[in-house]
């Protein structure tokens, strides 16, 4: 197949959608498949674009035989409401040429929008058309629910009249995919045709990621002995993760000195929470870690630790889940009862209400305090991700119904799709 993918994250940035992104495309190319991309230049988690992506050779090359275009951004110092819009838009505009472009004479088989950035959906669309593509949408998270919920955007009016345009955009694609059953939800109460919708959920490969046999190289160089309890952050340090409820817990937890907080990543707020871990010695800062040291670095936790705004539960799945299962630890999650996030991690650590700093360092307490109770969440945590996350077997499910789409197949026919609309992986490998 030919296949056109248009989205603002792409590798070389390291975390969250653009490593999903960008393994989705190498894993198709690798199959024989022939795959472009038209993104931007790299800039997250740091929102800075490397200098020698600042060249006008970077804008076109070839990496793992993923063909790759990308169009000029602007990328603000300090991403607030406004600036974001204004750098989705920015994207949006340079972006939607080359796309329409390489549709019209390339004629791919199916063209994917990823969101972030839905502001790119309405060119994603139009390409497909002109190339007499599948359209197809992937939704990581719901950006202008989050955006309005967190008071990034603001007034009823507004928010209103943003998602009329979202509901029109949403219903024009051939497929909608997202990636767990209550956004799945969701999608269907924003007006989109059940039948189209698929859950094409983030995976993790269970071979890179998997627990260590023996104690990991961090810890050593952390200086943390045997008894000493890590509890890891691992990713964006930005304004939806709320990660002040991490220096909440360690002041509540202050006096157990085998109780250690490492938090490990960059983003717009690094600063902000730098400043305030600075004064606290159970905190330690890292910077992002390459992938080839990822293993090692969740293997060296104890506990894994997802804080989560309230409301965010159900607009965003965090990417990270899936390697803090893979490695085999319990995690400790901010979500209401009933929530999406709520729903994964059951059975694999504890949930605590969101911001409720309290129960977040009483869940950590327990955890620490209970070796027993962690090896069998742990255990339980590695069995969801071998049963639910493998890369090779949503990939290939995904691969399956890219095949069905693009002949123009209907979802009601096609048997190689689950009746719930589901592309995962059964129970087991």
């Amino acid at each position: 197949m030919r296949i056109l993918i248009h989205g603002i994250n792409y590798t070389p940035d390291e975390i969250g959608i653009p490593k999903y992104t960008t393994e989705m495309a190498e894993w198709f190319a690798a199959r024989g498949h022939q795959v472009r991309v038209v993104t931007a230049p790299p800039y997250y988690p740091a929102w800075k674009v490397p200098s020698a992506y600042k060249s006008l050779r970077k804008w076109r090359e070839t990496l793992n035989k993923v063909r790759i275009v990308r169009s000029p951004i602007y990328v603000p110092d300090n991403p607030t409401g406004l600036k974001r819009l204004l750098h989705l838009t920015s994207f949006a505009v340079t972006s939607a040429l080359p796309t329409m472009l390489i549709a019209t004479f390339w004629r791919p088989h199916v063209v994917m929008g990823i969101a972030p950035a839905l502001t790119s959906a309405p060119a994603t669309w139009m390409a497909a058309r002109l190339g007499g593509s599948a359209a197809w949408l992937h939704i990581q998270d719901f950006e202008l629910d989050a955006a309005f919920e967190m008071g990034l955007l603001k007034g009823e009016k507004s928010r209103g009249i943003a998602e009329t345009i979202e509901k029109w955009i949403l219903r024009r694609f051939d497929r909608v995919s997202t990636i767990s059953k209550k956004m799945m939800e969701g999608l269907e109460r924003k007006g989109v045709n059940p039948k189209s919708i698929r859950e094409l959920r983030n995976w993790v490969d269970v071979d890179a990621i998997q627990p260590m046999s023996e104690p990991s190289p961090f810890r050593a160089e952390w200086k943390a002995s045997a008894d000493d309890i890590i509890c890891l952050y691992s990713g964006n340090i930005a304004n939806k993760q709320g990660l002040e409820i991490i220096i909440d817990a360690a002041d509540q937890l202050a006096e157990q000195e085998h109780i250690k907080f490492v938090v490990c990543g960059q983003g717009s707020g690094h600063a902000a929470f730098s400043a305030q871990a600075q004064s606290r010695p159970n905190i330690t800062m890292l910077p992002l870690q390459p992938f080839e040291h990822l293993n090692a670095l969740l293997n060296a936790a104890d506990i894994h630790m997802l804080p989560q705004k309230a409301g965010a539960a159900d607009l965003v799945l965090p990417s990270k889940l899936t390697g803090m299962l893979a490695s085999g630890r319990p995690v400790v999650a901010t979500a209401e009862d009933g929530s999406g996030l709520a729903g994964e991690v059951d059975g694999c650590g504890i949930t605590t209400p969101p911001e409720d700093a309290k129960a977040f360092a009483e869940a950590i307490q327990e955890l620490a305090d209970t070796p027993a109770l962690r090896d069998t969440l742990g255990k339980a945590a590695r069995a969801a991700a071998l049963a639910r996350l493998d890369v090779n077997v949503i990939l290939a499910r995904a691969e399956a119904e890219f095949v069905n789409i693009s002949e123009g197949a209907i979802a009601s026919s096609d048997q190689t799709t689950p009746s719930d609309g589901s592309i995962n992986p059964p129970e087991g490998r």
